[in-house]
């Protein structure tokens, strides 16, 4: 009886393949005007830091493997808000030094749109 109270069958971690696939989704969608990818990696660090709180709080019950998938899954979340983030800011640049030349220029701005249809 004491033999079979010692192996203890271990599960993966909730959420771990959630937070590996939405990390590579933040990367993959961040050149949707990085709403897709901010969005997906948010998720995900959120889902992965419950994760590793839980395996940190007693590591036992669950499989190395998944904790490794949260792991992985929160370095790609990381990237992928960076690169959006970034990404957002340089289309607000864009879209505000547009929206300043037409409302210098209007007349300067619509004759150069004209001629490049």
């Amino acid at each position: 009886m004491e033999n079979q109270s010692q192996f203890q069958v271990q599960q993966p971690l909730p959420n771990a393949t959630a937070v590996l696939v939405l990390g590579i989704v933040s990367i993959v969608g961040c050149f949707c005007y990085g709403i897709v990818g901010l969005a997906c990696g948010i998720i995900a660090l959120v889902l992965g830091n419950k994760a590793i709180a839980l395996y940190n709080a007693d590591p036992a019950p669950w499989t190395p493997s998944s904790y490794s998938n949260v792991k992985a899954g929160r370095i790609c979340a990381i990237i992928g808000l960076s690169i959006s983030a970034l990404y957002l800011v340089f289309v607000v640049i864009v879209l505000v030094t547009v929206g300043f030349s037409a409302i210098n220029n209007p007349e300067e701005f619509f004759r150069e749109m004209e001629n490049r249809q």
